[in-house]
């Protein structure tokens, strides 16, 4: 695998992996994981937005342009990966473990 790409799963599908952008992710990864709360309930994404994406670098994200795709692109990646966990009910809610 080259390094400017990684391997990214989704709990909605197992088994199914995509290639994407390693900086756009590192740079999402790095915002969410400061802002994820690990008590709960936890925030909505709603909440997360503007947190995380006053983290993001510009010269990744100019404008935040893109930065919602990667968010949620992001956010299924960390609950496969079982960094993070969603709280059941509505609206969603995330914490990490």
């Amino acid at each position: 695998m080259r390094d400017d790409k990684i391997l990214v799963r989704n709990p909605n599908h197992p088994g199914k992996t995509e290639r994407v952008d390693a900086t756009k992710y590192r740079a999402m990864e790095t915002a969410m994981l400061d802002v994820i709360p690990r008590d709960h309930p936890g925030l909505t994404v709603a909440e997360l937005r503007e947190p995380v994406l006053s983290r993001l670098p510009d010269s990744v994200f100019p404008g935040g342009a893109t930065a919602g795709w990667w968010l949620k692109l992001v956010q299924l990646d960390l609950e496969a990966r079982g960094e993070i966990a969603r709280s059941k009910g509505s609206p969603l809610r995330f914490h990490r473990l």
